[in-house]
């Protein structure tokens, strides 16, 4: 996309100067809007042409059977997909009779902004109809952050050089022709008409629809309202049918003249409520927007981002395509939970149906640390939205043969959702990804209510699963046996590095939580003796390591596993798992994506410089980044462990993912992970953050590309600032009371006004580890 010579490099706004149709599904993408409730992909006005057309709502779902060669004991029966729910944003533009079509008449001029600050999608055109009449079109579209079932269009035509006779059709649009499947297993599964209608109705400028899905059995209900200006005389006109309401307005515009039409949309859903319930509730919703018109909405949309951006700013001086790209990724993430209000934040947001909608590990393990410093009350209810889904976790445990809870490697409902049980089932990291976030969380934000109340399940609930899947062998050291890590080319394996050392973390989480809330405890019938199991397990954890090589193994015997065939490996081979049987991979030395490194970073106390080092290089040639999940956490390491060009690659490689489309898949939706994974490379990298228990740690240093970055986190009711340049580190308290952190392991104490300025130590550069053939960084596009 970036490197398009139609989109521009600016630090605060994705400008797209010429449309061009060969990356239309990919400008969806990265055009869209969200609030993380709420999804409009960045879908032309009109309607068409298109490359995937998509308004979601979070957690409006259509369930389908998941077909099995061979059924088996515990296989999930049934997959979740995102559908398409009604589309809200279709204007339809007709000149003296010609359609607004770009792919007809002559297109004079067509911009596109998306504005960081104000969250604001704009369009400019200029456009000759095939009979030679001359209009310009500029809407502007919000998805709002304030309110969070609306979202709004303001849509103006204006006459050129000729009098036209204009007709505009704002729709309310259900079950939309999808394009079909194009082989790629991560892009959603096409469900045709998922939507039954219930009512329509319009009448004035009001028009609305009710649905309910066939199969899921949930309730959507969108209106929309309008308010029209334009030269006399202007009229309008209402129609509906099952799946389309429609308001038409025609009129006659001297060169000049401006016709008008601002838009709201409402929308709810529910799996309870009746129509009548829902129909008020999207009605009350657009009385409310109502209330403050379009200027309202603009104006609480600039505010709400002001105090984002005042809060999560990250400031880079010396490279402007990573200052627009971090920025870009801020506001995807923010989009993809600020309100998502007890649902998942699925691995797309709510940018296009890619993974079929599904949340992941992901979610816990690089958005929620990110949103924990910017936007805490995001990660507070994302983890409300698993502790819901408790139940179901529940059951799948005891469906196991486990205890505690399982919690489902991809899900919408809380439901595992994954047909492929290696890379599905035998994933549990998932419950001390879960654990962890709860811990940072609560660590960062001091909220003591929230640890009380969906803490101590969560925490109590996974190390149950913990101890019922360990064991202890006869020499006392307790091991997890056949489960997969992070690293999906290494399946169903024993003891996982990194599993063992999260659930470690989240054993011993979970003993000292219940000694903090006794009474919660009790509830939950925790006792003293499954307390001091917890505390056993975690302190007998055994964690491979290969002594004759000395690094830590990604899991037991996996250094003494045969090679993967790089030499002979051929760059159109990659990503793997599309060209190799998992049969093959799974008995090599080959990583998809980072799991001990990752180990590294999440357990960081755990490894000392040395073995950071070593490891580091003995991964770094075997990990192919098959996964968009690994630059990033790559992208920290290689800066700890004295490689910042390394780093900085990996970091471009992260925060370009989508801009530069290098998965080849952005057109099914932005990797919010990875956009995550831009802050995480920044601030971890090569701003140094560490933060585990009551230690705040930084050991900043800039790559040379770098002349200065700065980034602000909010914790335990203050705001530090952090300024890193090539020699010197300024830590500022901007507000709160002293807080203590450690500089290069140095404990130094910051207070409002009294910045600290220090000296960054010389760096132990150490000669780059080589990667595996073709899998260089693609930090060049």
């Amino acid at each position: 996309m970036i490197t398009h010579t139609s989109y521009a490099v600016e630090p605060w706004a994705l400008r797209e100067r010429v449309l061009n149709l060969d990356v239309l599904p990919q400008s969806e993408s990265v055009f869209a809007l969200s609030n993380g409730h709420v999804g409009w992909r960045g879908n032309l006005d009109e309607g068409e042409p298109h490359g995937l057309p998509g308004s979601y709502l979070n957690g409006v779902h259509e369930v389908h059977p998941l077909p099995y060669a061979e059924a088996g004991y515990g296989y999930p029966e049934s997959g979740q997909t995102v559908i398409n729910v009604t589309n809200g944003k279709v204007i339809r533009l007709l000149v003296d009779d010609e359609p607004f079509d770009l792919r007809y008449g002559r297109l004079r001029s067509h911009e596109r902004v998306l504005d960081l600050r104000t969250g604001l999608l704009t369009r400019s055109c200029e456009w000759t109809s095939p009979a030679g009449d001359t209009v310009r079109v500029r809407s502007t579209r919000l998805v709002s952050f304030t309110q969070r079932a609306i979202a709004a269009v303001s849509y103006e035509v204006e006459a050129v050089d000729s009098r036209v006779r204009v007709v505009v059709q704002s729709e309310l649009v259900a079950n939309e022709q999808l394009p079909g499947r194009n082989g790629d297993p991560r892009a959603a599964i096409v469900l045709e008409s998922p939507l039954e209608g219930e009512e329509h109705f319009a009448q004035g400028g009001r028009l609305r629809l009710v649905h309910r899905t066939r199969r899921s059995g949930l309730r959507v209900a969108t209106a929309a309202d309008h308010a029209v200006t334009g030269p006399e005389p202007t009229t309008t006109s209402g129609e509906s049918t099952a799946d389309v309401a429609r308001l038409t307005v025609t009129s006659v515009l001297e060169p000049g003249q401006k016709l008008h039409v601002e838009k709201l949309v409402s929308y709810g859903w529910s799996s309870t409520r009746s129509l009548p319930a829902l129909r008020a509730q999207a009605d009350a919703a657009l009385a409310s927007a109502q209330h403050g018109g379009w200027q309202g909405l603009v104006d609480e949309q600039r505010a709400y981002l002001d105090d984002f951006w005042a809060r999560a700013d990250v400031e880079v001086d010396g490279d402007e395509e990573i200052q627009q790209a971090v920025r870009f990724a801020l506001f995807h993430v923010l989009q993809a939970g600020a309100r998502a209000e007890q649902r998942a934040i699925p691995a797309k947001g709510l940018t296009g149906s890619g993974y079929d909608g599904h949340a992941f590990w992901d979610t816990e393990t690089f958005v929620l640390p990110l949103l924990t410093y910017t936007a805490p009350g995001a990660v507070a209810e994302a983890l409300r939205w698993r502790q819901n889904t408790l139940p179901a976790a529940r059951e799948r445990a005891a469906q196991l043969g486990l205890g505690g809870a399982a919690f489902p490697w991809r899900t919408i409902a809380g439901e595992e959702g994954s047909a492929y049980w290696p890379a599905g089932t035998a994933a549990f990291h998932v419950n001390a990804d879960i654990a962890d976030a709860v811990v940072h969380y609560t660590a960062v934000t001091g909220d003591k209510p929230f640890e009380r109340d969906t803490g101590v399940e969560l925490l109590v609930e996974t190390a149950r699963l913990w101890r019922s899947l360990g064991h202890h062998d006869h020499q006392g050291r307790f091991h997890i046996d056949g489960v997969t890590g992070p690293d999906e080319y290494s399946a169903v394996a024993d003891d996982n590095t990194y599993t063992n050392l999260m659930a470690r973390t989240n054993l011993l989480a979970a003993a000292d939580v219940v000694e903090r809330h006794p009474r919660q405890a009790e509830a939950l019938g925790v006792d003293d003796e499954e307390s001091a199991a917890w505390r056993d397990a975690a302190g007998s954890m055994h964690i491979p390591y290969n002594h004759e090589l000395g690094v830590h193994e990604q899991h037991a015997g996996f250094t003494s596993y045969q090679r993967w065939d790089f030499a002979t490996t051929r760059p159109d081979q990659y990503p793997l798992m599309l060209h190799f049987p998992y049969f093959d991979i799974y008995r090599k030395q080959v990583v998809k994506q980072a799991d001990l490194v990752l180990a590294m970073y999440k357990c960081s106390p755990y490894f000392d410089d040395e073995h950071k080092a070593r490891n580091f290089a003995y991964y770094e040639p075997l990990t192919v980044r098959d996964s968009s999940l690994s630059a990033c956490c790559q992208a920290v390491i290689a800066a700890e462990a004295g490689h910042p060009g390394l780093a900085y690659d990996y970091l471009v490689e992260a925060a370009l993912m989508d801009l530069r489309d290098l998965e080849n898949n952005t057109r099914d939706g932005l990797h919010i992970a990875s956009l995550a994974g831009t802050w995480m490379a920044l601030v971890a990298g090569f701003g140094g953050l560490r933060h585990h228990g009551d230690t705040l740690e930084f050991k900043p240093r800039l790559p040379e590309r770098f002349h200065r970055l700065a980034f602000n986190l909010e914790l335990l009711g203050r705001r530090l600032r952090v300024e890193i340049g090539p020699a010197t580190a300024t830590y500022t308290l901007v507000s709160g009371e002293p807080l203590e952190i450690r500089h290069y392991h140095e404990p130094v104490t910051v207070e409002v006004d009294k910045p600290q300025g220090l000296r960054i130590p010389a760096p132990r550069l150490r000669p780059a580890p080589e990667q595996p053939p073709h899998r260089r960084p693609n930090s060049h596009g």
